[in-house]
């Protein structure tokens, strides 16, 4: 056995611009997503109107405002609000050749396709074995990530599993714990860079939930770092991270223009915040 390998059970303020995610067809012949059936566009897909978005938009809002950690509530709310963030985000995937290589492929992030043995072999340092020791330290896995079901239509359905599957990634290459500092400072960079309403719901109203202690740590180095770092950081969703785990994360961190934290954060100790 080896050690960063544990994954045990499952538990992932400021006006906000478009960030460079927002940059303006094809149709990939693979994974779940390019499966149908008869009376939905993919695999778990539930066809709603826009009334009923709307009622589950504002339903699965004040659930997720009263208990971050309701994971499912979090993700309907993504799925209901996401609709012009997501369009944006496609065109950018498609004006980006890695980002069009993986619209074109649909690789997705779990247990089943990484290999955990090879990256625990990596060096120090390198994306692959920091990936791997952050899903120890925190207690996380992949698998925990829900699948899209309300977004109608089959390419923003795997645009909007693709966020949700890279976010730790992100948290890895932010240097962020899951504990609720944490993920409001990988919030607001998400925020910045994707756009998408649901991050800027939980970077706006996120630090709500915080210590005084916290609060002052992000409002005077981890809000502004994250603000700043996800307008001006490559749209996260062009990178074909599954090719980049034996680079050093140092190094990719410079290719996207994400700066190195500005502070430590302290790991998680019980609950990890809501994922998406």
């Amino acid at each position: 056995m080896f050690p960063c390998h544990k994954l045990p059970q499952t538990t992932c303020l400021l006006p906000l611009s478009a960030g460079p995610c927002s940059k303006g067809p094809h149709r990939s012949s693979s994974s779940d997503f390019s499966q149908t059936t008869h009376d939905a566009l993919y695999p778990g897909h539930i066809p709603t109107t826009l009334l009923q978005k709307s009622l589950l938009a504002v339903g699965s809002g004040v659930t997720a405002l009263q208990n971050p950690y309701r994971h499912d509530m979090v993700a309907v709310l993504g799925e209901t609000t996401g609709h012009l963030a997501l369009v944006q985000l496609r065109e950018s995937m498609r004006n980006d050749p890695e980002g069009f290589s993986i619209l074109m492929e649909r690789p997705r992030i779990r247990l089943s396709t990484l290999d955990l043995n090879k990256m625990s072999l990596m060096p120090d340092g390198s994306f692959g074995r920091e990936y791997l020791c952050f899903l120890d330290d925190n207690h996380v896995t992949p698998d925990s990530r829900a699948d899209v079901k309300f977004v109608d239509d089959e390419e923003l359905a795997y645009v909007m599993q693709r966020y949700r599957e890279v976010h730790d990634f992100l948290h890895t290459l932010l240097g962020m714990p899951t504990n609720m500092l944490g993920e409001v400072a990988v919030k607001i960079f998400e925020a910045a860079n994707t756009g998408l309403p649901m991050c800027v719901l939980g970077a706006v109203l996120g630090p709500l939930r915080l210590k005084t202690s916290h609060l002052q740590t992000l409002f005077k180095t981890l809000g502004p770092w994250a603000l700043q770092n996800g307008r001006k950081a490559r749209c996260v969703l062009n990178v074909f991270y599954e090719r980049r785990w034996e680079q050093n994360v140092e190094e990719l961190r410079e290719e996207l223009n994400i700066d190195p934290p500005p502070v430590t954060v302290a790991k998680r100790s019980t609950h990890r915040a809501a994922e998406h």
